[in-house]
C-alpha cells in the first residue's frame, strides 16, 4: 500500500506540472523533459483539462523550442529583461552565483541539473514571479527554459555583474569589455531615462 501511495504522489505532481506547463504554453517535448510524461499523456491532458475545461485560449506550440542566445542580448529592453528573470531565478534556487563586482558570476556546478519535477516547479514559481514583475514581457516560457540551461552550461551566456552598481547582468560569454548595466551605461538623452525606451511627447 505504501508503494502503490508513493507511485500515485509521484504521478499526480508529474500531472500537475505538466498542466502547469501547457498553461505557460510550454511545447509537448520540454513537458516530456520536464515530467517524463509520454507525448500520448501530455496530449490527453491538453485536452482534458484545458478543452474540456474551458481552457482552450492556451496556444499550444510546435515545432523547436527557441535555441538563440543572441535573443536575450539584442537591445535594451531584452538585456533589461533577462537579467531580472535571472535574478529571480537565483532566488528560487535555480542556480547558485558566486559574486564579484565588475566579473562574470560563477554558477555552482554541483551537479548537471537535469529537468525533473521539483526544478520545474521552481522554474514556473520563477517565471510566474518574473512575469507579475515585468507584464508584458518578451521572453516566453520556452525562452525561460532555454536561459536557465543557457546560464548553466555557460558556453554562450554568462551571469555578471555592472561595474558601477554592481547590478545583475546577463551577457554574451565572449564580451571581453566590463560589463555595464543599461542604467550605468546608457545614453545621457535629455528626458530619457539611462537605458529606457522612451516616445517622443511632442
Amino acid at each position: 500500500m505504501r508503494i502503490s501511495d508513493d507511485r500515485y504522489s509521484r504521478d499526480r505532481l508529474r500531472l500537475d506540472l505538466a498542466l502547469r506547463f501547457i498553461q505557460h504554453e510550454a511545447r509537448t517535448h520540454t513537458i516530456r523533459a520536464w515530467t517524463g510524461l509520454t507525448d500520448d499523456r501530455i496530449r490527453k491532458l491538453y485536452r482534458t483539462y484545458l478543452h474540456e475545461a474551458g481552457g482552450s485560449g492556451v496556444t499550444r506550440h510546435r515545432g523547436k523550442s527557441p535555441r538563440q542566445a543572441a535573443f536575450f542580448t539584442r537591445s535594451l529592453r531584452m538585456r533589461r529583461e533577462a537579467a531580472v528573470f535571472a535574478s529571480v531565478s537565483s532566488l528560487f534556487g535555480l542556480f547558485t552565483p558566486r559574486p564579484g563586482k565588475g566579473e562574470a558570476i560563477v554558477i555552482e556546478r554541483t551537479g548537471q541539473h537535469p529537468p525533473n519535477v521539483a526544478r520545474g516547479a521552481l522554474l514556473c514559481e520563477a517565471f510566474e514571479a518574473y512575469s507579475a514583475l515585468i507584464g508584458e514581457s518578451q521572453i516566453s516560457f520556452e525562452h525561460a527554459v532555454y536561459l536557465i540551461g543557457a546560464l548553466h552550461a555557460g558556453d554562450e551566456l554568462r551571469v555578471a555583474h555592472c561595474r558601477d552598481c554592481n547590478g545583475v547582468l546577463v551577457t554574451d560569454r565572449l564580451a571581453l569589455r566590463v560589463p555595464m548595466c543599461n542604467d550605468c551605461g546608457g545614453p545621457r538623452v535629455a528626458g530619457q531615462r539611462y537605458g529606457c525606451e522612451t516616445t517622443d511627447p511632442g
